[in-house]
């Protein structure tokens, strides 16, 4: 039995737990909601040699480097609700740059797994560091979740920002005022 098949099992029986599986409108939910949940969670399926596929560049350059407002969509491990935000990416080359829109698919393939926002923060600044040996790495990750929004305290407004700072990004305060600044922080 493939995965999928596994997955519209598991959602016919969640769904027939709360509504009629021979509604009209709910016949054909439990695939659709299978194949929405592979696709959301496809970063399961990818690596990071695969997302970057050998576009880092040599370079010279030693200046601040930032890819902002990646949008980014995640579901949280706690309800598998989702989040939905963007990313701030910025490093400082020591040797390599790595193509702009493997910055926003690091993103993407970190954040197409069941997460947390705070570990999604790290785990962007950290790939990013392994792919291209930078020391100096900010990453700002701000979202509103609907775990928050829809259940519990129901709190439309709010927002989260979470911050990975490595090397001169955290521990030297200009480089660290420099990144926010072009941010508009």
């Amino acid at each position: 039995m493939s995965r999928l098949d596994i997955l519209i099992d598991a959602y016919r029986e969640i769904i027939g737990q709360v509504d009629d599986l021979s509604r009209p409108g709910v016949v054909d939910t439990p695939k659709r909601a299978a194949v929405a949940m592979e696709f959301m969670t496809r970063g399961y399926d990818q690596t990071l040699e695969e997302v970057v596929n050998n576009a880092l560049f040599e370079t010279d350059n030693r200046e601040m480097i930032i890819v902002q407002d990646i949008e980014l969509y995640s579901l949280c491990e706690h309800h598998m609700l989702p989040f939905i935000g963007r990313a701030h990416v910025g490093y400082i080359p020591s040797g390599k740059v790595l193509g702009l829109s493997k910055v926003a698919r690091i993103v993407d393939m970190f954040a197409r797994r069941l997460q947390i926002q705070e570990q999604l923060t790290f785990q962007i600044a950290n790939a990013l560091k392994q792919v291209t040996g930078a020391q100096d790495i900010g990453v700002i990750v701000e979202a509103q979740h609907l775990c928050m929004m829809m259940r519990g305290v129901e709190k439309q407004n709010s927002r989260m920002k979470t911050s990975a700072m490595l090397g001169a990004f955290q521990d030297n305060p200009a480089t660290r005022a420099e990144f926010l600044n072009l941010l508009g922080r």
